[in-house]
């Protein structure tokens, strides 16, 4: 089987690549099913390091094709991983990072976990801003295409304070290479503005929202939601 540079791959290959990534994150957080509502019930944790741990953990469970290569960033899991097409295989750098809130119209991520430039208007003024991640990863000598994922864990809190899960959205970040399609200007996006303070030194960050994005590329953004009361896990993947 051929090893395809990153670097060679067309826009559509790209899309394809992210598409085949994101069925199977949507297959391990069906697979985890009521477990993760489990958790959520039971830990003692704060809502960000259970997420953190069930993703780890279900992700771990569906492990795929991983390289032994250590890569870097400032998400919850990664991995360098082939990805195994029909002709050829590609290496890719795999970035996850989980969110829990209250709301899941929209998530924020940092510069540092997207390699898409921040093209959008804030206040009237033009934000241009190049995100931190490289379009295609090296290490080792060796080329990985930048995979970038979000786990967005919707929940809410009963009179006791204990945490329900309701449901978990799963969102494919476009590479940068996508960035003709996904964020072509100032005024065509798929960003929301962040919740940073400027004014108070904080870094610059900027929240991905799902309409959006799902506008864009329905596929591009999932859901599954969680029902206490018979016990099931329901999402079905929408193209």
């Amino acid at each position: 089987m051929t090893e395809k540079d990153p670097n060679a791959l067309s826009l559509d290959e790209i899309e394809r690549i992210e598409k085949l990534t994101l069925r199977w994150i949507f297959q391990a957080v069906s697979d985890f099913g009521m477990e993760a509502h489990e958790i959520f019930l039971k830990s003692p944790d704060n809502v960000k390091d259970i997420a953190e741990d069930i993703t780890r953990e279900m992700l771990d469970r569906l492990s795929g094709f991983n390289v032994q290569q250590r890569v870097y960033g400032t998400v919850d899991y990664k991995k360098a991983r082939y990805v195994i097409l029909p002709e050829e295989t590609v290496r890719q750098a795999l970035f996850i990072d989980s969110k829990a809130e209250k709301e899941n119209r929209s998530a924020t991520i940092q510069m540092s976990q997207t390699s898409l430039w921040i093209k959008q208007r804030r206040s009237d003024a033009e934000v241009n801003a190049k995100g931190f991640l490289p379009e295609i990863s090296e290490y080792g000598g060796k080329n990985y295409l930048t995979t970038t994922c979000l786990i967005h864990f919707k929940y809410d809190d009963d009179h006791q304070g204990v945490h329900h899960l309701r449901e978990v959205t799963i969102a494919a970040i476009p590479n940068g290479k996508l960035q003709g399609i996904y964020n072509p200007s100032n005024d065509d996006g798929i960003w929301l503005a962040g919740r940073n303070a400027p004014t108070l030194g904080e870094d610059f960050r900027v929240r991905v929202g799902f309409g959006r994005l799902k506008d864009k590329a329905a596929w591009r953004v999932q859901t599954i939601s969680y029902h206490q009361s018979s016990q099931e896990c329901i999402g079905s993947w929408q193209s």
